[in-house]
């Protein structure tokens, strides 16, 4: 079960490293087979499914992200705890977002799933 300072923690930790653009600290939340479901997958690197796996190719991902978007920052609004997974509502660069992300046993982030308005 995922508790309210996990939550927290987790939270604050993942924000400031986008919000620092450090891919590394990004990634650093995140086991090497983990997955990402996004639809601005299909716009930056045109796969069509929205879907990417492992560390590698969702690093490239964010990679090109974090330059193309420059002025990237994200503000927290809200944090929903589930059973095994997490909720971060925040105002990204487009509008408001929410994004999901499962945990494993080890605390990483086996899947995330990303909505935007």
């Amino acid at each position: 079960m995922i508790t309210s300072e996990f939550a927290c923690q987790f939270s604050q930790e993942w924000l400031s490293a986008w919000n620092t653009h450090d891919l590394e600290a990004i990634l650093s939340h995140y086991p090497d087979d983990f997955e990402m479901i996004s639809p601005y997958i299909v716009a930056i690197t045109g796969e069509s499914s929205g879907v990417l796996k492992g560390k590698k190719a969702i690093g490239e991902y964010w990679g090109t992200a974090l330059a193309k978007y420059p002025e990237l920052h994200f503000e927290l609004r809200q944090v929903l705890i589930g059973v095994q997974s997490v909720v971060i509502y925040y105002q990204g660069i487009k509008g408001m977002a929410a994004e999901t992300f499962v945990f494993n046993q080890e605390g990483k982030v086996m899947k995330s799933i990303a909505h935007y308005e």
